[in-house]
């Protein structure tokens, strides 16, 4: 989630995103809510003067108004800790399980989250918020540790103007094995990166028994692997607003939007490369103030935080209350057809697969 992924937390501090000169510090008419609908934990108890943890992945933004609305709600001073990727952040919560890091967490998504359920790091909770009918949509089967808040499809996204030569736009996976894609391509370490397990995903489901053949071929065709999903967005991506080297990169099919400029795009996303990503919360097992943890995730499926998603951390909220901004029709549509996996098979293979990529990639 993963959700268009932005900027980290400097100092663990919450900071407005900035990506192409888009970002914000309240939604526009298309997302501000006209009224919340946010029954919250809040209610139950009296937070006043009291603290809680939100440990999250560095990209996780929320626009200041809307983090101190919720302050001033509740009475909680909301503090922030980013151990990582959201791949580190769940090895992060497993050794820290008997030491929690905070009370709550967001960032963890589909493919990672079997672990962190079968670790132990999550206590069960179920929100009572409206919007908690929609994240049940995406629940995990047979467990009530983890709350949907957000999606999105993990896809590979091109720099346009690289493709408009005499060098053919690639459609689907099977096409970057070919030799005209050389070295074209960065993607993240499904170890450390939950886009990066994400797109690894999606070549299991389309190749099958096959997948090891084809990242041998993609590895043999220079691909470039990365920690991050910064380091391969940011720093990679030869799209105008960041003159990298690399015309194909790993991202999601919401990154689009905020590529545009003068009212032209300069990137899209390949539709038939996508994985469907979910990102929840969950409360930690063992945090110190449980129920403000509780507070935390009912306030994530609340009207404003919900709101404030598309345009601060660019994936698409899971409560159906909410549009998303106009202009994600043209440029930012999911795919048709995600490539997607049951939780049992990723859960019974993650690890092996991780290692098994580790050893074709990486050596």
């Amino acid at each position: 989630m993963r959700t268009l992924r932005t900027t980290a937390i400097a100092a663990l501090s919450m900071s407005t995103l900035a990506l192409a000169a888009c970002s914000t510090d309240s939604t526009d008419a298309d997302t501000s809510p006209t009224e919340s609908t946010s029954a919250t934990a809040a209610a139950k108890a009296d937070f006043t003067g009291q603290e809680v943890t939100v440990v999250t992945h560095d990209s996780f933004a929320v626009p200041d108004d809307v983090l101190a609305a919720f302050e001033d709600e509740t009475g909680l001073t909301v503090e922030f800790a980013a151990p990582g990727d959201a791949g580190s952040l769940v090895n992060q919560l497993v050794l820290t399980k008997d030491a929690p890091l905070g009370d709550v967490v967001f960032g963890i998504d589909n493919s990672f989250a079997s672990r962190a359920i079968e670790e132990g790091v999550l206590a069960d909770y179920t929100s009572e918020v409206p919007a908690a009918a929609d994240a049940a949509a995406y629940a995990i089967p047979g467990s009530e540790a983890l709350t949907a808040i957000d999606y999105s499809d993990v896809c590979l996204n091109y720099d346009i103007a690289a493709f408009e030569g005499d060098v053919e736009l690639p459609t689907e996976l099977a096409d970057l094995t070919d030799p005209a894609y050389a070295g074209m391509l960065s993607v993240t370490n499904p170890a450390t990166s939950s886009p990066g397990l994400a797109f690894v995903l999606a070549t299991v489901a389309e190749f099958g028994d096959d997948w090891e053949q084809y990242w041998t071929d993609l590895a043999a065709n220079d691909v470039r692997v990365t920690a991050s999903w910064s380091d391969t967005y940011y720093t990679d991506f030869s799209a105008p607003n960041y003159g990298g080297d690399y015309p194909l990169v790993l991202s999601y099919a919401s990154s689009p939007p905020y590529e545009v400029i003068d009212d032209e795009p300069t990137t899209a996303a390949l539709l038939d490369t996508c994985f469907r990503q979910v990102e929840y919360a969950g409360v930690l097992e063992g945090a110190r103030n449980p129920e403000a943890g509780q507070a935390v995730i009912d306030w994530m499926l609340s009207d404003d935080f919900q709101a404030a998603i598309p345009e601060n951390m660019y994936v698409y909220p899971v409560s159906e209350q909410i549009e998303v901004p106009a202009e994600w029709a043209e440029y930012a549509p999911l795919a048709e057809d995600p490539h997607t996996l049951d939780p049992e098979e990723i859960a019974a293979n993650r690890d092996e697969w991780i290692e098994t990529w580790n050893s074709i990639v990486l050596g």
